[in-house]
């Protein structure tokens, strides 16, 4: 059964919508959808799609990350990410799972996570992501 933060991360409640452009940071307690584009950095404490209209020209830092469209600039999933036929991928990655489907582009360096480390929402504690009021 799923906690209540578990079903947070899991809901897309943040879309950023085709033909919308967002200039500047992200940051999301549940997940991420994104259809536009977004100039900037990225933070998720759930799950990051890149839909395959979507244009990111960021940093990105979730639990999952899905690109069907294009990124370019590092990503940091904190489980899996993975690369569509149709994403594109400029940039280096750290993560704990990996996938790259044929057809999919990738260029740049690789690190596999460690279980035990900090999540980037841990690491980086000057910004917070905002908590959702009980």
């Amino acid at each position: 059964m799923l906690g209540r933060k578990d079903a947070q991360r899991d809901k897309v409640e943040t879309i950023v919508g085709k033909g919308t452009k967002v200039n500047g940071k992200i940051y999301v307690v549940g997940s991420l959808r994104v259809e536009g584009k977004v100039e900037g950095e990225i933070k998720a404490g759930g799950d990051v799609f890149i839909g395959e209209e979507g244009l990111v020209v960021a940093s990105v830092y979730g639990r999952n990350i899905n690109i069907a469209g294009e990124v370019q600039g590092n990503v940091d999933a904190m489980e899996k990410l993975e690369i569509v036929p149709t994403g594109k991928l400029f940039g280096d990655i750290r993560m704990s799972k990996l996938i790259i489907e044929d057809g999919a582009t990738f260029k740049g360096k690789s690190e596999a996570r460690k279980n035990a480390e900090k999540t980037p929402m841990e690491e980086d504690e000057e910004e917070p992501i905002p908590q959702e009021e009980s």
